[in-house]
């Protein structure tokens, strides 16, 4: 595979001639007709075979995601930009925002707290959210032609490099109903001993969208695999390899001593998702808008044209999960965990099991002039059922225990964007039976239209209120060297309130908001110090009874002067407990780059960007529970306070995007702090290809 994606950069040139040659004028003005099918021939007086027909292919694709508790389709751009391609592939975001382990594919937590998920049902599967995709956040595509996307990203060699393959297809049979496949593969050897990332998904997806009957299906099968190191023994061999064995001229990263060796954590993930709905309504004349000399227009009335009106629309949602997982320790150190529960030869795996299904009826808005807007009452019953191992009192023999859990919720929304200046959702549930009762949330936006200085702006604000039972894990789990049952954590209490102006002709976006939250449920660092400066490994669950504030500011700003573009993303944090809630003060993403055409069709970017955060007490990560936790606050560490930064050429040429990265072009340089975990440095300087091919056929 990377000896065909070097094959296909050295074909730039051809491709580049081959743009001249279908501009070429040929006698009787004909043009040679690259692109519609026909070979040229300098040969010939004249190519144009009239044996043959030009077929113009439709390339015109349109995108949505669905929202997993009503139903309803949101548009998104298509996933086809040429802009900040060669940051699609980094584990730590494009713009930088997310710690991770060092390796593509290691699991990772965004440093942005507004970013972070407030839902918590899939603990061991949001450090992968880089690679595993809810059912809201995938892209369904309806296409006038066959659809195909491949991509591929690749870095390093056959010992220590990074391959990520992804192939999407989509095709319509008819205006109504589409069908298609994604298969993505990642494999990560990893530039660190025993941190290899093998991750694999394949989805299958179709819809049917009309007025009367629509329905929305996804299947995805997941198998995520992560070599677990448990970090390098010493930072020196990073900041200060001169006091280590490390400033040995063949010495490589590879060569650094870890903590674990033969260690994994392994995923099994499996999703159904259905959701469908029926319309009842009615048809009526469609007005038409006639266009009339100078500006003004009138409204005609075409009896032969018509238009459904929906009324109201009854949605059933089945969304079901099945996740295994499984820590495997084949060999650990001496005196590294503080407990042992199990033998060692015990199965440290869970399963956890959801089916939900949700109904709900809506009155729609604008089929009359009271119906002012969407209004929608819904409920939805939940069954959970985890299985955790456990011991037999008094001897280590093994058990699987298996809990259950029956939630019922009933809830309600009103919204309505029918006007394109004035857009808002009030949204609320709460579990009136069952394991979670008493839970409830509030969550509402608003976005105003207008101008200011004859400037369009656009002005969006959300609020929410949210009052929910920490997850299953954080109340049970059982394990070879960590055991909790938690039955009387209380209630996390969040109440958060945002704001975003958007200046689009200023290219500015600035967005503040603040968040109260009582009862915060974490995993506290309890490590027992065994020796002076030795601390032996030791986890456990606790809240923050007192109230804790995040305080956050974020500005976009991006500059155009001619070919020279620079993106900015600052933000600003505060957290009132940086002990329990640990936030870098600052967080920085620069972009300068220079964007002009070669040959006429060749849009490129040259630029370097750099990603930047103020040091900070962050959280470590646990292999044992595949899960970013407290630091040890009598061994604790700061990380940040140095730039990451890398230069690159991007290139769009018709349907194909490729670009030429150097990631990490400052290694070496500095204090050499380039640990996004504590003990965890990330990738050093390295050379990446990426390639983006769309077929439309």
């Amino acid at each position: 595979m990377r000896r065909l994606l070097y094959m296909l950069f050295l074909m730039l040139p051809m491709q580049l001639l081959g743009q001249h040659i279908q501009g070429h004028q040929l006698e009787n003005n004909s043009q040679s007709g690259f692109g519609s099918g026909e070979v040229f021939s300098p040969f010939k007086k004249n190519p144009k075979d009239s044996t043959k027909v030009d077929v113009n292919v439709p390339k015109e694709i349109h995108q949505w995601h669905v929202n997993e508790h009503t139903g309803e389709v949101i548009p998104v751009g298509a996933d086809t930009l040429q802009h900040m391609f060669q940051n699609w592939h980094l584990t730590e975001g494009v713009n930088g925002e997310y710690n991770f382990l060092g390796n593509m594919g290691t699991p990772r937590q965004t440093r942005i707290f507004f970013n972070r998920p407030t839902e918590t049902s899939y603990d061991f599967l949001q450090p992968y959210d880089y690679f595993f995709t809810r059912p809201g956040r995938f892209f369904f595509t309806d296409t006038k032609s066959p659809y195909t996307n491949l991509s591929y990203h690749s870095s390093g060699n056959k010992v220590d490099g990074d391959d990520r393959f992804r192939a999407y297809f989509t095709t319509n049979a008819g205006k109504h109903f589409g069908v298609g496949f994604l298969f993505d593969y990642l494999y990560a050897r990893g530039r660190y001993d025993n941190q290899a990332s093998s991750q694999m998904n394949f989805s299958l997806f179709s819809f049917y969208r009309s007025d009367r009957y629509n329905y929305h299906l996804l299947a995805s099968r997941y198998h995520m695999k992560q070599a677990e190191n448990g970090g390098i023994i010493d930072d020196r061999y990073i900041t200060r390899p001169e006091e280590t064995d490390g400033s040995n001229s063949n010495f490589g990263t590879s060569d650094i001593p870890v903590k674990l060796e033969d260690s994994w954590n392994r995923n099994e993930v499996y999703t159904l998702f259905f959701t469908h709905n029926y319309n009842l309504g009615f048809n009526r004349e469609k007005n038409m808008v006639t266009k009339q000399s100078g500006d003004s227009t009138v409204v005609t009335n075409d009896s032969t044209a018509t238009e459904f009106v929906s009324v109201a629309r009854i949605t059933h949602t089945l969304d079901i999960t099945q996740n295994s997982r499984e820590f495997i320790n084949y060999r650990q150190p001496a005196s590294y965990y503080a407990d042992t529960y199990l033998p060692k030869d015990s199965t440290d795996k869970t399963r956890y099991f959801k089916m939900e299904n949700r109904l709900s009826l809506s009155l729609r808005e604008g089929f009359s002039r009271w119906a002012f807007a969407d209004v929608t009452a819904f409920a939805s019953y939940r069954y959970n059922r985890y299985t955790l191992p456990d011991s037999v009192a008094g001897s280590f023999n093994e058990v699987r225990k298996k809990y259950s859990e029956h939630i019922l919720s009933v809830g309600g929304s009103i919204s309505s964007d029918r006007f394109d200046n004035f857009k808002y959702c009030i949204e609320g549930e709460t579990a009136i039976s069952g394991d979670e009762i008493g839970s409830f949330s509030l969550d509402g936006t608003l976005e105003l239209n207008f101008k200011l200085w004859k400037k369009d702006v656009i002005l969006k604000a959300r609020a929410f209120m949210k009052n929910n039972r920490p997850s299953f894990y954080y109340r049970h789990y059982h394990s070879e060297h960590y055991w909790w049952d938690n039955d009387d954590l209380d209630k996390e209490f969040k109440t958060r309130i945002a704001g975003e102006i958007h200046i689009p002709s200023w290219k500015t976006r600035l967005s503040a908001g603040v968040e109260n939250i009582k009862n915060y449920t974490y995993i506290a660092n309890n490590a027992v110090e065994a020796t002076p400066g030795r601390f032996l490994n030791r986890f456990a669950v606790a809240q923050e009874s007192e109230n804790i504030q995040v305080l956050t500011a974020t500005l976009k700003q991006d500059f155009t002067f001619g070919i020279f573009n620079i993106n900015t993303d600052i933000t600003y944090q505060h957290s009132s407990n940086k002990s329990v809630l640990p936030l870098p003060d600052l967080n920085l993403y620069a972009n300068l780059f220079i964007k002009f055409k070669i040959a006429k069709v060749l849009n490129t970017e040259l630029g370097a960007d750099v990603r930047y955060f103020t040091k900070y007490y962050a959280p470590d990560y646990s292999p044992a529970l595949g899960q970013f936790v407290q630091q040890n606050q009598a061994d604790k560490v700061e990380i940040g306070d140095y730039p990451i930064a890398s230069v690159y050429a991007n290139f769009l040429l018709k349907q194909t995007r490729f670009y030429v990265k150097y990631y990490h072009v400052n290694e070496g340089m500095g204090n050499r702090n380039y640990f996004l975990v504590p003990h965890y440095p990330t990738t050093q300087g390295v050379l990446w290809l990426g390639l983006s091919w769309n077929f439309y056929n």
